[in-house]
Formats: structure tokens, C-alpha cells, sequence
């Protein structure tokens, strides 16, 4: 299964804790995330297959959204900080929109995306 990992400045310390919470189910996982997401979750996951991309905001968003429309991508998972103003705030939209449109689930904070990783653990499994 292939994925993609986001989260906000402020989200991404519960996103790494989440992703250890569920680490034996995305360790066969191959991830891509943007900027400092993608860095932080090779540097705690040194055995995850994880691609760096550009930070959000520098069109890492964009490059998901190309991932998705390509349909290379078969899920997001994006923590989202709703209380903080991001000046890339169509870029997130855009993705969105493009995960919506491309039919892909995705999960917005750790309650959604534990339901996600039960598929992933599926996926991965073959059950």
C-alpha cells in the first residue's frame, strides 16, 4: 500500500506518536511526506520506506496532489491544525479536493486515521 503523510507544525508530534501506536502496520507500507513530516518520520523510522518531498508550503502538497491525480497514492492521512491560519491554505484544499475527486480515503486527526490504518493493516496482510 502506498500513502502519504502530512501534518501541520503543530500536529506533528501526535502524528509521529500515532504512526508508532501502528508501527508493526505501516512498516510494509511505502509513504511519501512532505518536508520536515517526511524527515521526521525517516529519522524516527529509520526501516520505513519513506520519500521526502518538498515542504507543503514549497509545493509538497502539490506534489501529493500529482501523486494522487497519477494514482500512485491510495490514501492520505494529513493531521490538520484547524485552529492555526496557513498562508498555503488552497494548496491544502486543493489536495483535498484531489483525494475526494480521485475517490481515495484520507484521514484528517488520529481518531479517522486509526480507522484507516485497519485497512492498511489488511492490505498489507491479505485478509
Amino acid at each position: 500500500m502506498k500513502i502519504a503523510l502530512v501534518a501541520h507544525d503543530e500536529k506533528k508530534s501526535e502524528l509521529l506518536e500515532w504512526i508508532a501506536k501502528h508501527e508493526a502496520a505501516l512498516a510494509k507500507t511505502k509513504m511519501y511526506g512532505t518536508g520536515t513530516t517526511g524527515g521526521l518520520i525517516k529519522e524516527r523510522f529509520p526501516s520505513f520506506d519513506v520519500t521526502p518531498l518538498k515542504s507543503g508550503p514549497l509545493g509538497g502538497d502539490q506534489q501529493i496532489g500529482g501523486l494522487i491525480a497519477e494514482k500512485e497514492l491510495e490514501g492520505l492521512i494529513f493531521f490538520i491544525d484547524p485552529l492555526s491560519p496557513h498562508p498555503h491554505d488552497v494548496d491544502i484544499k486543493a489536495l483535498l479536493r484531489l483525494a475526494i475527486l480521485y475517490d481515495i480515503p484520507f484521514a484528517c486527526n488520529a481518531a479517522t486515521a486509526d480507522y484507516f490504518v485497519t485497512a492498511i493493516d489488511w492490505a498489507n496482510n491479505g485478509k
